[in-house]
């Protein structure tokens, strides 16, 4: 990389860390072209050379998160040896991911996120696809062995991910009645009734 290239991607990732840090000071409506000059030290140039606009520069800090997230659930899943353990650890491993980089989780679970899921899924799926696959490739072949029930990826996919991510918001919504802990030991015994043979 050039040293050109280097001060590029330098700016951009300060862009970055910014937009996180003033969505998590400020919320999406906090997250203006001045808030994010000002957190970053970086011309308002390059935030619009870089990203195009403030609502490029969310897109790219979501699809980072998001990116960082399944690469976890994907190592999770990696080293287990049976359907019931992966599950085990891909609860554990996203709970840990919430409660270790909680500003990236509320924004991966807020309305901002759920409005650019809806608005662009094929696209988010597209960008995701080399870590959305081995993901996928995990559920069929437990269900090719017989170690899940006989269901479509996509339920199977529901099954497992709804109760954690429902736990997940319910956290990161401040409402003190969830301890993510306790939903890591709960949740994955619960969740295999559902999905295993």
């Amino acid at each position: 990389m050039s040293p050109k290239q280097q001060r590029g991607a330098e700016t951009a990732d300060r862009l970055l860390v910014a937009a996180l840090q003033v969505y998590a000071e400020s919320g999406e409506r906090g997250v203006t072209v001045n808030a994010l000059g000002r957190a970053s030290g970086v011309s308002l140039g390059s935030l619009y050379h870089h990203f195009g606009s403030v609502d490029g520069l969310m897109n790219a800090l979501l699809l980072r998160w998001l990116g960082r997230l399944l690469d976890e659930l994907t190592a999770a899943v990696a080293g287990s040896r049976t359907a019931r353990s992966g599950v085990r650890a891909l609860v554990r491993a996203y709970l840990a991911f919430v409660q270790e980089h909680t500003d990236a989780a509320r924004l991966l679970h807020s309305s901002y996120a759920d409005r650019a899921g809806m608005a662009r899924a094929k696209e988010l799926r597209d960008t995701q696809e080399a870590r959305l696959s081995p993901l996928a490739d995990w559920v069929e072949e437990h269900l090719a062995s017989g170690e899940l029930a006989p269901l479509p990826v996509p339920l199977v996919e529901a099954l497992v991910m709804g109760p954690v991510v429902a736990t997940a918001r319910r956290w990161l919504s401040g409402i003190d009645d969830v301890d993510l802990d306790e939903a890591a030991r709960v949740l994955p015994d619960r969740i295999w009734r559902s999905i295993g043979p």
